[in-house]
Order: C-alpha cells, then sequence, then structure tokens
C-alpha cells in the first residue's frame, strides 16, 4: 500500500519515502477546490509507460514537448504535468469523486520543491521517483491519503 502523509508531505511505499508536494489548499473532497482527498484510494490507470523523463503530459496524452526552462518561460501558468501518471479513484464515498476530479500522483519539473505542498490538488513528484514509482506498483494498488 502506498501511504502519503499531508503533514510531512511525503509518500511511503514498501523500504522507500519520497518528498511529495500536494495541494497547496490543504485537504478536501469538493470538485473545484484544488484541495488534496483524504482517505482510501486506488489506482485506477498507469499513464506514461516508457516516456522520456520530462515528457509533458496534457489530458493525460503526451504534447510531444519534453519539459525544458524555454517551454516554462513559454506557458508560464501552465501546471506542469510530466513523465508518469498514476490515476486516483476513491474507493470511500467522501472521495468517490477524486478520478472525475482527475487527481493524479505525477511528475514535475526537478525544480519544483518537494516537502512543502503546492499542487493543485494532485501528489506532485520529482521525475526520478515517479519513474521509480510507477515501475513498482500494479493497477488496483491500495493507497492511503492521511493528513497526519
Amino acid at each position: 500500500m502506498i501511504i502519503i502523509n499531508i503533514a510531512n508531505q511525503t509518500l511511503e511505499f514498501n523500504d522507500k519515502t519520497y518528498a511529495i508536494s500536494a495541494a497547496a489548499n490543504g485537504v478536501g473532497e469538493v470538485e473545484g477546490s484544488y484541495c488534496t482527498p483524504l482517505g482510501k484510494f486506488k489506482i485506477a490507470e498507469k499513464i506514461g509507460q516508457n516516456l522520456a523523463p520530462n515528457s509533458v503530459l496534457k489530458g493525460r496524452v503526451f504534447t510531444g514537448e519534453i519539459y525544458s526552462a524555454e517551454l516554462a518561460q513559454q506557458h508560464p501558468q501552465r501546471d506542469w504535468i510530466l513523465t508518469r501518471i498514476l490515476w486516483l479513484d476513491g474507493v470511500e464515498s467522501h472521495n468517490a469523486n477524486t478520478k472525475n476530479r482527475y487527481i493524479y500522483i505525477h511528475g514535475s519539473p526537478d525544480e519544483t520543491p518537494m516537502g512543502v505542498a503546492g499542487s493543485k490538488g494532485c501528489v506532485r513528484m520529482h521525475n526520478a521517483d515517479i519513474i521509480e514509482l510507477f515501475d513498482r506498483v500494479q493497477t488496483l494498488e491500495e493507497v492511503a491519503i492521511i493528513a497526519s
């Protein structure tokens, strides 16, 4: 099981702990809140198998772009989803809208700070970390997101 701890901004899986960045707006399950939901989930889909690090995904599809400082300057408002996506689906009544909210565990630019809240609801990871995690987990893997 993957355990995401919001207070610590960490993700634990088996013997490994990764620094993450969850929602800047805190926790919650309301559509449009840009909050990270709490509770029990499963990995509904794994997206991005074999893509190069820094591959840009939009609408869960590779855009053909590779993230760079120049691309970031061209699109300063873009919420970068890079490299891999683990799409979460809530399995409890209070978080059943998670998949429809497009809440993911996904890669981010390597300069994105980890260990501090900053996302728009998703769980951000550095690219090397999401690749490693992606390769270690399966679809339907259980995920728990806890406040502390």
